[in-house]
């Protein structure tokens, strides 16, 4: 699976609009949510950490072999006094995007939602799953 180049400039325009953006709280940002990938013997799982985010604000797709995971996190808890901001969450949009091996079943990929953590199940299709061949002998 590819995972996305991580982006220092993206960070400092975080930094930035954090710092400066504080008389315009229209202002969107960028995070990127925390992602956990592993392998299991039937499928492939990719957990994302959501807090505070709903169903209806996360969009699960799956195009020419790329799963992508987006959202949207609405700007909550922001103070503004003279000039200095503080942000207790980060907001805006994210998208993280994952090029899937030719052994997921595309069609049988679920995408649940607990406590704030996103889990998207690949599951591994039949002729890519290990089995042990008997040995017959003559």
């Amino acid at each position: 699976m590819a995972l996305i180049r991580w982006n220092p400039y993206r960070e400092m325009d975080r930094f930035f609009n954090t710092l400066y953006g504080a008389e315009n709280e229209n202002i969107n940002t960028c995070w990127t949510p925390a992602v956990d990938i592993y392998e299991a013997d039937e499928n492939f799982v990719i957990t994302a950490a959501l807090p505070g985010l709903a169903q209806s604000d996360i969009t699960v797709n799956v195009e020419n072999n790329v799963l992508t995971i987006s959202g949207e996190r609405h700007l909550e808890n922001s103070e503004t006094k003279d000039k200095y901001s503080r942000v207790e969450q980060m907001y805006g949009s994210f998208s993280r995007s994952f090029t899937l091996p030719n052994t997921v079943d595309v069609e049988k990929i679920e995408a649940t939602m607990a406590k704030g953590v996103l889990k998207v199940t690949l599951p591994k299709s039949e002729q890519s799953k290990a089995r042990t061949i008997e040995v017959k002998y003559h």
